[in-house]
């Protein structure tokens, strides 16, 4: 019985903050579509990220990854900075990439509409595209090469990883064992924060998802992802 009870209590989980970047406007002032790579925040995003650096300023990080883009790399910019740290891009977690949004405004209407609003509807498939674009098998694929990689390295006990709304409704899955068709059903609102937790046997521990410092209820986050983005969508269309 001793030699059960010596192992107790357990060794410190690793943890992973998994972030979405901060808010952003994927149209310009013309109605015309951001390069997928030049998206940059808004000044609320800019704020939502700030609100982040200061929620995880307590927390001791060994390191702030991202994914590379434009959006991400300026709100790990905001917390890594506060550690003293550099920002470590990793391209393979980028969001899964859509179609070309450019084309949309000759595609119908109702096409567009049911395009956006259900592009993670309970329909999809391993073989789905994402809005037109890449399959949602090879996002996995380069994504969880990535995630195996950084949870195989031992080094670190505490990371901030900002990434993106699809790209965390897919880790997120993975950890919980979630069908593809499910992920639809996790919200990432913008700048939002999520804990996962990893020991050194069994699985991992999801001890938090979609907080957002900013708005700690989200009294003011009435829209979707999605909702949010075709709503530009239609703002850019109504320029003159």
């Amino acid at each position: 019985m001793q030699e059960h009870l010596d192992d107790w209590p357990p060794a410190p989980r690793r943890r992973i903050y998994l972030m979405r970047h901060g808010d952003v406007e994927y149209f310009d002032a013309d109605g015309k579509p951001h390069r997928p790579e030049t998206v940059p925040l808004t000044p609320q995003g800019v704020e939502q990220a700030h609100a982040a650096a200061d929620l995880l300023a307590q927390v001791p990080l060994d390191r702030v990854l991202s994914s590379g883009l434009r959006r991400t790399d300026d709100t790990a910019a905001l917390i890594a900075q506060r550690h003293g740290l550099a920002v470590l891009a990793e391209p393979r977690f980028r969001e899964i990439e859509p179609g070309r949004m450019s084309d949309w405004a000759a595609v119908p209407p109702a096409l567009v509409r049911q395009l956006i609003l259900h592009g993670l509807g309970d329909h999809l498939t391993s073989e789905s595209h994402f809005l037109g674009g890449e399959t949602f098998a090879c996002c996995r694929t380069r994504l969880l090469q990535a995630w195996n990689e950084l949870l195989a390295d031992t080094s670190w006990a505490t990371v901030v990883l900002v990434a993106h709304g699809v790209v965390n409704r897919l880790l997120l899955s993975h950890c919980l064992e979630l069908p593809l068709n499910r992920v639809g059903r996790l919200e990432q609102d913008a700048g939002c924060v999520n804990l996962i937790e990893l020991s050194a046997d069994g699985p991992p521990l999801v001890r938090m998802i979609n907080f957002t410092p900013l708005d700690p209820i989200k009294q003011t986050l009435q829209m979707t992802t999605f909702e949010t983005l075709y709503n530009q969508f239609l703002r850019g269309q109504r320029r003159p």
